[in-house]
């Protein structure tokens, strides 16, 4: 039975498999080289630490199991080989998260924790030299318990209700798609097979279904807090219709208590936390593609890779390891092969080498530059603001971004969440933020400016982007300097920072009939690009499409 350990550096090449130069040259025909897929056929593959591996090699080995064979149309090939196996992996989730795609293609998932008295004792004995032959007896009675499992398993009969049963569990713990219900079942038939019954019993449902559910646990949690959140929200809304203020009646309060008052801040405003407004589908963010070589890997914006993954996009003399352009090294040698008196094979020499230049999509350091002033709680308007900042954060979360999260207001900015790639500490620190004071906006892009000299003298791969969430509404400095000269000495310096972009998100109400549309001055000193809050929306930009392909637009009328 093969077992193959995939190592957490692997190549797509590697994987897949490729052309096998040394041999494609001496033979003067392009020859397969086998990867990864095609010796595990029929075993095992094991990844440990599956949450570091690059999604793009995980989503192949997903790809080619589900098939149970490995389609190979690349550089002039085309052929296919079986590739049937097991996917058996372990992670740290401290160490990061995977994405909940990925997680809901593993079966089942066991939990392992800590380790005390008793139980740590009898690990440390199994491990002792002393007591590994009485462990060596039970796994030999476990081997055999399941080779005779695999030989009843064909006679293991499922009756149609349990069937429905599973179903049923599976949609009481809100799990979407099927791949919870057919892997409960399958689990269940082969657990009965293991205990040696030939029918499946609801007693074998309920042992393994805890293992289907667990690693599905978080989507199950996040769905709960949207069935809390969206009753509130919806009475809100209502109490706001009919002229009320959004807060509960004294009747419905328990024990009759009065609603938290706006509390004073230590620079004498009031300060207020709203709740986080309703998130949606942000449109889709481009940026420019620079000329530097990174290795680090996501999903954001394309860049060049100096690793031997990738999209291969052309070819060059310059010498890279082990990674020739077979392609462009032939047509090079081409020319010369008469003068080199070839007869069979393609004579090939050192000059004519080309190599490739990869391409890759990395991840950003994505910085939240917030307005927390008082002016951002008019109209709870900083409601609608958390909703739209939730949503770009679920946009980093799905393109692998880090963030952090810088707050200015009062008389200071302040960075309330170092860079980090865990979304749920962000959505906290959003949901607590407070709003009060006066609106230091300069000291925000200062503090922006500051947090990127940092992180390039560690990271100087570093791709930066800066989203600044204000209406522009700049009523203090921190340098003794104008207001906007402030602005407009602090927006150089971000300017002048390449590896940077910046966007401007308007959080001004553009329905009323006075707007300063002064965050679109701070985007032009920015050099930003520039949206209002509906704007980032998806099905705004679908709308907008659509408007510019209508038939009258098309003809040019």
């Amino acid at each position: 039975l093969p077992f193959i350990e995939l190592p957490l550096n692997t190549t797509e090449d590697a994987l897949l498999g490729g052309v096998d130069l040394e041999e494609t040259v001496r033979r003067g025909e392009r020859v397969f080289q086998p990867g990864i897929l095609a010796r595990a056929h029929g075993g095992v593959v094991y990844i440990d630490e599956v949450n570091l591996l690059n999604p793009e090699i995980l989503s192949l080995l997903f790809e080619v199991q589900s098939r149970g064979e490995n389609l190979i149309e690349r550089e002039g090939m085309s052929l296919k080989h079986p590739s049937n196996f097991a996917i058996v992996a372990s992670m740290n989730p401290e160490e990061g998260d995977l994405s909940s795609h990925f997680l809901d293609r593993f079966g089942m998932c066991v939990g392992f924790e800590n380790l005390k008295g008793a139980e740590r004792l009898r690990v440390l004995k199994r491990a002792m030299v002393e007591q590994r032959e009485g462990y060596e007896k039970r796994d030999e009675r476990i081997r055999k318990k399941i080779i005779l499992a695999k030989k009843l398993k064909e006679r293991v009969s499922f009756s149609d209700e349990l069937k429905e049963k599973a179903a049923e569990l599976c949609l009481g713990a809100m799990v979407a798609g099927h791949r919870a219900d057919i892997a409960l079942i399958k689990a269940a038939h082969a657990y009965a097979a293991f205990c040696g019954e030939e029918e499946v019993a609801e007693r074998h449902l309920l042992k393994v279904l805890p293992l289907v559910l667990l690693h599905r646990r978080r989507l199950l949690e996040h769905y709960e807090q949207e069935q809390i959140e969206k009753p509130q929200r919806e009475e809100e809304r209502d109490k706001k219709e009919d002229g009320k203020a959004p807060g509960h009646s004294r009747q419905d309060r328990p024990g009759g208590q009065e609603p938290a008052a706006p509390s004073l801040s230590p620079g004498g405003g009031r300060e207020e936390v709203f709740e986080v407004g309703e998130a949606f589908r942000v449109r889709r963010l481009a940026f420019r593609k620079d000329r530097r070589e990174r290795v680090s890997l996501g999903r954001r914006t394309k860049t060049r890779f100096s690793g031997k993954g990738g999209r291969y996009v052309r070819s060059l003399m310059r010498k890279r390891e082990k990674d020739i352009a077979l392609d462009a090294t032939l047509r090079a040698a081409a020319p010369w092969q008469l003068l080199r008196g070839r007869k069979d094979a393609v004579i090939v020499k050192e000059e004519d080498l080309r190599f490739k230049e990869r391409e890759r999509k990395l991840k950003h350091l994505v910085i939240f530059v917030v307005d927390g002033s008082g002016s951002m709680g008019a109209n709870r308007r900083m409601v609608a603001t958390k909703g739209a900042i939730q949503s770009l954060l679920l946009d980093c979360y799905q393109k692998r971004d880090k963030i952090s999260l810088i707050v200015f207001r009062r008389d200071r900015a302040e960075v309330v969440l170092p860079p980090t790639s865990s979304v749920e500490l962000a959505a906290r620190r959003l949901k607590e933020l407070p709003v009060g004071g006066k609106t230091p906006l300069g000291a925000g892009l200062l503090a922006a400016y500051n947090l990127i000299k940092q992180v390039r003298l560690k990271y100087p791969e570093t791709r930066f982007l800066v989203v600044l969430v204000s209406d522009g509404r700049a009523n203090q400095g921190v340098s003794g300097l104008d207001v906007w000269e402030e602005i407009k000495k602090c927006s150089m310096l971000l300017r002048e920072v390449r590896e940077a972009d910046c966007i401007v998100v308007d959080t001004e109400d553009k329905s009323g009939f006075l707007r300063t549309d002064l965050a679109r001055r701070v985007a032009s000193l920015l050099g930003a690009r520039y949206f209002t809050m509906p704007d980032l929306r998806a099905e705004e930009l679908a709308w907008m499409v659509a408007g510019s392909l209508s038939p009258e637009r098309a003809w040019g009328l």
